[in-house]
């Protein structure tokens, strides 16, 4: 048997992989912890990504169809000029559009709320002659002579253990403030960081194309830079057939309440559109502070909603969405509603919005490495296929 230095670096190299392999599992716990010490850390520049993405994608069709456009072009705007354009007005209109749900959806929420305020009103004097009428009758003589009989002293002792409870409420609150203190400077950090990716994302993007071909062989380099494209165009379909979906789920609902002459046809519409850019679940969340809206004015328009809603629910998840979504991304229908599933059952509401581009993405990769086994085999699939 011939030992060459090719095999010697193979089986170091598989012991060092072994040995690693098994330390990792030894520290498993302390390696849970470092992670979440460093994610907790890179959590400002996560968001900052995720907001850059999101921007970028506005960004880019401002950029090249409206500033960079023909008629533009003879102005000989710089190209810095144009990015820095762009990028304000791609967070003019998000910040709009926020607003402008917010102006619809708030005031709404706040003038219901004064509603049930105004009921609550009216109510009291009825409660109070209620409990006069209620005091004067003898059954509730007995009902008084029956406290003489209470553990009067167990009762002030568990008055005392919540008093003294107090203390932990005070370091409740200084937490629950501590986290939105925390969150606030996450997101101002995630944001600057997002216009600095966004201003100098090609320097940025050679740099680290440099560094992967430095550090990997060329194939592989070429391999990985071409699933991160892949992985970026196919996030960009994602979150514009998201928001496409969410626009069609909220005209559908417009339209059908206003056909029914339900009450807040419009803010419903709005609400539920906004509520389902998170899949499956959002529109849920839209449907329960819409059906509260209705029940302040009709509890019967209240129900009928809650029914219109369900049937709605159901053309939109089985049909809509899986084709909407689904084609933007090159994923089929079926495989739309499978990783929505799994990723809401693995991951909650992160997984259904991770896992159908994610899903997209090995599908299109593991379809392409299918395509190139079959034409090195010379295989014509049809052949063994009775239609």
């Amino acid at each position: 048997m011939n030992i060459d230095n090719l095999n010697i670096k193979k089986v170091l190299l598989l012991i060092v992989f072994s040995i690693f392999i098994y330390t990792v599992f030894q520290h498993i716990e302390d390696l849970a912890l470092f992670v979440g010490y460093i994610f907790s850390i890179a959590i400002p520049f996560i968001i900052g990504g995720v907001i850059a993405f999101i921007l970028n994608i506005p960004m880019r069709f401002i950029e090249r169809e409206i500033i960079n456009h023909k008629i533009l072009k003879k102005i000989n705007i710089s190209k810095s000029f144009s990015r820095m354009i762009s990028l304000i007005f791609s967070v003019v209109l998000v910040v709009l559009i926020i607003f402008g749900v917010i102006n619809i959806v708030v005031p709404q929420l706040v003038s219901t709320f004064y509603s049930i305020g105004y009921s609550i009103k009216l109510f009291v004097p009825k409660f109070i002659e209620f409990s006069n009428a209620l005091i004067k009758s003898q059954d509730i003589l007995k009902y008084i002579e029956n406290l003489k009989n209470l553990d009067w002293q167990t009762m002030i002792n568990y008055m005392l253990n919540f008093i003294k409870s107090g203390g932990n409420m005070l370091n409740s609150t200084i937490g629950i403030v501590s986290t939105i203190f925390s969150t606030t400077l996450n997101l101002i950090i995630g944001f600057i960081f997002a216009i600095y990716v966004l201003l100098q994302k090609e320097k940025l993007g050679k740099q680290g194309t440099k560094i992967l071909f430095a550090i990997m062989p060329t194939k592989i380099a070429e391999n990985i830079l071409g699933v991160l494209k892949l992985s970026y165009k196919v996030f960009t379909s994602f979150v514009t057939g998201q928001c496409l979906e969410a626009c069609i789920l909220g005209v559908i609902f417009f339209v059908v309440l206003s056909i029914f002459r339900m009450p807040y046809a419009l803010l419903i519409g709005v609400l539920i559109a906004f509520t389902a850019l998170i899949p499956i679940v959002g529109a849920f969340i839209g449907c329960f502070i819409s059906a509260f809206l209705i029940l302040m004015v009709s509890p019967i328009k209240a129900l009928v909603f809650i029914i219109l809603f369900l049937v709605i629910q159901q053309i939109e998840g089985n049909l809509i969405y899986p084709n909407v979504v689904g084609n933007s991304v090159g994923l089929p229908s079926i495989w739309v509603l499978v990783a929505v599933t799994l990723g809401g059952n693995l991951f909650g509401v992160a997984g259904m919005l991770l896992f159908i581009p994610l899903s997209s993405v090995c599908y299109t990769l593991f379809k392409e490495w299918v395509n190139k086994m079959l034409s090195k085999k010379n295989i014509d699939i049809d052949d063994y296929i009775e239609y």
